[in-house]
């Protein structure tokens, strides 16, 4: 987890656009790495790069729906553009770290393609703030549960790696790795505190189990 470079509030822009991907979860402080190869991708790649390099992740409330412009859901997670390289044939390729959760107010016409929101991030003001280190999720619970999901799922995972990050660290990982569904994502991502998002994520991977 990295923090976002001194961003307060009131620096927040109103106007975000936004990269609808199902399945794929941004929360505050993680990193998400993203190849941008269409079109009116790229467009909002240079726009946000001539700008503030934010950008918001959203999920389409339908991730098999096709179209160029599905419904999305209410709330998603603007990111600042870090590590960006552009190849000679115009794709980018960037890591997106996490700064605010938005809710989106109302969407905006497309520019050049690509779509673009009014961004309400007061309710989620608190993303801005020093998480704390430990004591906030039931680490026992989550890693007795952890061990037998990932043998189900078929995923390896770095026990030291594990061991010695933070609660919040830990359970974004997991939120962003973990194969959950495009709803459960988001049920993720909406959770309204770190030891709420820690809840969430013991009861999803419960369910797989049972």
């Amino acid at each position: 987890m990295i923090e976002p470079a001194a961003v307060q509030h009131e620096q927040l822009p109103e106007t975000v656009p936004i990269f609808p991907l199902g399945g794929v979860l941004l929360l505050p402080r993680s990193e998400l790495p993203l190849h941008i190869f269409e079109q009116r991708y790229r467009a909002m790649t240079r726009d946000a790069l001539a700008g503030d390099g934010i950008i918001g992740m959203v999920q389409p409330v339908d991730a098999e729906a096709g179209g160029s412009h599905p419904p999305i859901y209410p709330t998603g997670c603007a990111g600042r553009i870090t590590a960006c390289r552009k190849t000679d044939d115009g794709r980018f390729y960037f890591t997106l770290v996490g700064v605010c959760r938005f809710r989106i107010r109302d969407e905006l016409p497309l520019r050049d393609g690509y779509r673009r929101v009014t961004a309400d991030f007061a309710s989620y003001r608190g993303d801005l703030d020093e998480p704390p280190a430990r004591d906030v999720v039931d680490r026992v619970r989550l890693l007795n549960i952890l061990s037998p999901y990932c043998e189900k799922r078929g995923i390896a995972m770095n026990g030291d790696a594990i061991k010695t990050a933070s609660d919040e660290r830990l359970v974004a990982t997991l939120s962003m790795l973990c194969p959950f569904e495009p709803n459960e994502k988001q049920a993720l991502l909406e959770a309204g505190t770190l030891a709420e998002r820690g809840r969430v994520i013991i009861a999803l991977m419960e369910m797989t189990l049972l």
